[in-house]
């Protein structure tokens, strides 16, 4: 396997890089990233290659579960060094569909350091508890609402991290939003707008009230 990835690094340096050696010389110089993302570690999300977008595009942060954590310095100082140095105006949230933590997180997990990690997201659980009991979701859709609840709760925890949360008071971006990725389709679904804040029809499909039985509403 290592092999097999130096010897596509040789591939890459004659058919892609020396191509665009004015592109790569440039973004060698400086970088200027247009939005953070910040996603799942999982192997088969690669932001650059769903989005299509080039080196030098996005600043990305990946970890289990795509969690922002309030006691993670790691995304803490690179948030302050993209926001404030490298002026970045978007934040993207991504979270995937079929995704491990997620299915940890709905199932229970006893390994330590991974049970502590999904703590991050135990209000999402707790959420979706919720929806599901209400609606009677099954085991298949109530992962998908786990999924796209994660992804609503770890905005309202960057809201909530010092930085941007003063930026927010100023009326300065960032501007965050919430995507889904889904695995088996390749497609993106849009949770949360980040130009208005407010979630989409696909992030409140399941999460509107369930419809009261028509016996009740008669009472």
């Amino acid at each position: 396997m290592i092999d097999r990835l130096l010897d596509s690094n040789k591939s890459f340096v004659s058919d892609t890089f020396e191509p665009q050696r004015p592109y790569y010389e440039k973004i060698a110089a400086k970088q200027t990233p247009k939005a953070i993302w910040i996603g799942c570690a999982d192997s088969r999300v690669s932001e650059d290659i769903i989005t299509g977008s080039p080196p030098g595009t996005l600043f990305v942060h990946r970890n289990i579960a795509n969690m922002v954590s309030f006691n993670d310095v790691g995304i803490a100082a690179l948030l302050e060094y993209a926001l404030v140095h490298l002026k970045i105006k978007d934040i993207i949230v991504c979270g995937h569909t079929r995704c491990g933590g997620i299915a940890a997180l709905e199932g229970g997990v006893k390994e330590n350091y991974i049970a502590d990690w999904l703590c991050v997201g135990a209000e999402a659980k707790a959420a979706t508890d919720e929806i599901a009991k209400q609606h009677r979701l099954s085991p298949a859709d109530k992962l998908e609402v786990l999924t796209m609840e994660n992804v609503r709760v770890q905005i309202e925890h960057l809201k909530q991290l010092t930085l941007i949360r003063e930026m927010l008071k100023r009326g300065d971006t960032p501007r965050l939003h919430g995507w889904l990725y889904r695995v088996e389709t390749g497609t993106i679904d849009v949770l949360i707008n980040g130009e208005t804040g407010r979630a989409t029809s696909v992030m409140r499909r399941f999460t509107k009230p369930a419809r009261k039985s028509a016996r009740k509403r008669k009472a």
